[in-house]
């Protein structure tokens, strides 16, 4: 294995740890990937726009405000690239690619009302702008919309993969709520947490890619297997960027988490490795949120060793996801989903 290493400021971070081999795969880049599915993408986003009109102007200003903000659109473009890889020629999986981002947009909203960020993306929260109630009833504005448009796709088995998925992204994110404020939060539980606020979703776009494909049962789930390895290995990394990254890279306010007192993995194994002074420093800022000791939260993170651990398990389930679709026959779609995985562990926002 291969540490590799970033700057920020004057500061030597642990930012990722990759295999050699990885680092060899110079064949495909972000370039190809945005080439390979701006067409499709093109499709995706008439399908939004289509669907985000409303005779409520501020539902219209609301949701245009967050989904058009300029996100990485990994979801959809994951629906797009599973269904490619499976053979997929019709036209639903841009309408389906909506889908997921609509139920994934409705989530941030309805995030940053329960965690009071007044920032994403690098610019103002809808919830900060226009208010709670606004982005939380928008939020459920998308939901439905997200509902209507899945029955267009007349597919039983999709509407049921769908709703089962933004269930338990419900549950996921009532599981969060709970362990906030909680420093006794095992590993255990906050891997739950993440499957439901994140890992799911992934899971279900690319499963769906698999179904549209008419795909065997092994490929499906093979496919679903991908989905979820890489969407946990996306979260591991915000998690770590939380405390490695700055505020105009990650988007967001550095420090949020322990600002919220969420116990997310870099936490938790500090606690286990620290001092029982600095575990109980940690403990004390994850009860009460809040940032007053952050610098040297963030310097206990670094010492213990927990940017270095969060980052392994991220590459671990990275290559986990290349391991579930080794079976795909070689294309540039295959390259495509392939590079995805490195780019969840590699991305430094």
């Amino acid at each position: 294995m291969l540490v590799i290493r970033y700057t920020m400021g004057n500061q030597f971070t642990p930012f990722f740890i990759m295999s050699e081999a990885a680092l060899d795969q110079h064949d495909f880049t972000l370039d190809n990937l945005k080439a390979l599915v701006a067409n499709d993408m093109q499709r995706v986003n008439q399908v939004i726009t289509d669907n985000l009109a409303s005779h409520v102007v501020l539902i219209n200003q609301l949701s245009q405000h967050i989904i058009l903000s300029g996100g990485k659109r990994l979801r959809p473009i994951l629906v797009l690239l599973t269904a490619k890889s499976c053979d997929y020629q019709g036209e639903d999986d841009a309408l389906l690619a909506a889908v997921i981002e609509f139920i994934h947009t409705a989530t941030l909203l309805h995030d940053d009302v329960v965690d009071d960020s007044d920032m994403r993306r690098g610019q103002e929260t809808a919830s900060h702008i226009w208010g709670n109630e606004a982005a939380v009833l928008v939020g459920d504005y998308l939901y439905s919309r997200a509902f209507q448009m899945m029955v267009r796709a007349k597919s039983m088995r999709i509407m049921s993969l769908l709703s089962d998925a933004t269930n338990t992204i419900a549950q996921g994110e009532v599981l969060q709520l709970l362990n906030v404020n909680d420093p006794d939060t095992s590993e255990e539980k906050y891997h739950e947490v993440i499957y439901g606020k994140t890992a799911c979703l992934f899971e279900a776009a690319t499963q769906i890619g698999a179904i549209l494909g008419n795909s065997d049962a092994e490929t499906e789930a093979a496919m679903a297997s991908f989905g979820r390895h890489l969407g946990t290995a996306f979260q591991l990394v915000d998690d770590a960027l939380d405390y490695s990254a700055d505020s105009e890279e990650l988007g967001k306010n550095v420090g949020d988490d322990l600002a919220e007192g969420k116990p997310t993995l870099p936490l938790i194994y500090a606690m286990q490795k620290a001092s029982s002074e600095q575990s109980e420093l940690i403990r004390s800022a994850i009860k009460q949120g809040g940032l007053d000791h952050i610098e040297e939260i963030t310097a206990i993170i670094q010492e213990t060793g927990a940017l270095d651990y969060t980052f392994q398990q991220a590459q671990s389930e990275a290559e986990k996801a290349k391991a579930a679709i080794n079976f795909l026959p070689e294309s540039e779609y295959r390259q495509a989903l392939m590079f995805l995985a490195d780019y969840a562990v590699e991305r430094r926002f």
